[in-house]
């Protein structure tokens, strides 16, 4: 019986932090943007010149045809 009580002890406990972080993230401003991810999703990915390369490699320049 001692075993259930120490595990509802140590639930109320966690519960009880999360709570608590969840109430430091809202209050510093961690949820303030709620409009660009609603929006993230119209917009291209820009791709670094690594990946570019990688996605079409056949856009190489070759200039042996002059």
């Amino acid at each position: 019986m001692i075993a259930l009580y120490l595990t509802i002890f140590i639930s109320l406990i966690l519960a009880l932090i999360f709570l608590v972080l969840f109430f430091h993230s809202s209050r510093h401003g961690q949820y303030e943007d709620t409009y660009t991810p609603s929006i993230r999703m119209l917009f291209d990915e820009e791709f670094g010149p690594e990946e570019e390369n990688s996605i079409n490699p056949t856009e190489k320049t070759d200039n042996t045809n002059t």
